[in-house]
């Protein structure tokens, strides 16, 4: 099995029971809208769901517009990850294991909306001046780091892997 099959599988794997595991435990132990102060004025828990996308989008929405929505670009999104991921180099382990992460959080919201109709979320921040993060949940963490770990590896690409424009060399003399 080449490695970047087993650093996605690894990530997918961590991600997506996590996620899973985390909500099954919020939904056992809280009651919907319940807060417990974790760490007085910056983190708690909270149970709340979320119809919508990411901060609340399109949460408004008919409700059976928003699952065919949600539900398609999910499947969308899986598809290109897969997709993605058999493009890359065998030896590629960063950018399998962002992908895997990213599939893993996709799968977990994707199960919620089949499961609740809805995504559970929990982990709510609180910042400077007053200010709330919007509630989140594990698989908005793993799509989160597995984007940045793709954006970390496309900016800190040596120099010899980026195109150059024609008659420049990134070699020594």
């Amino acid at each position: 099995m080449a490695p970047k099959i087993r650093w996605f599988l690894a990530s997918l794997a961590l991600a997506l029971p996590l996620d899973q595991l985390s909500k099954i435990w919020i939904v056992k132990n809280f009651h919907y809208g319940e807060r417990v102060r974790v760490i007085q004025g910056f983190f708690d828990l909270t149970h709340v769901r979320n119809p919508g996308g990411a901060f609340s989008f399109f949460a408004d929405g008919p409700a059976e517009q928003r699952m065919v929505f949600f539900i398609g670009s999910t499947l969308v999104a899986i598809v290109l990850l897969i997709l993605f991921l058999r493009r890359l180099e065998p030896q590629a382990r960063l950018s399998a294991l962002a992908l895997g992460s990213i599939l893993g959080g996709a799968v977990g919201n994707l199960t919620d909306r089949l499961v609740y109709g809805e995504v559970i979320d929990f982990l709510d921040f609180h910042l400077w001046g007053g200010y709330t993060w919007p509630t989140f949940n594990i698989a908005d963490s793993a799509i989160v780091l597995g984007v940045g770990i793709l954006l970390v590896e496309i900016f800190l690409q040596n120099d010899e892997a980026r195109p150059q424009p024609d008659g420049v060399s990134t070699e020594s003399s």
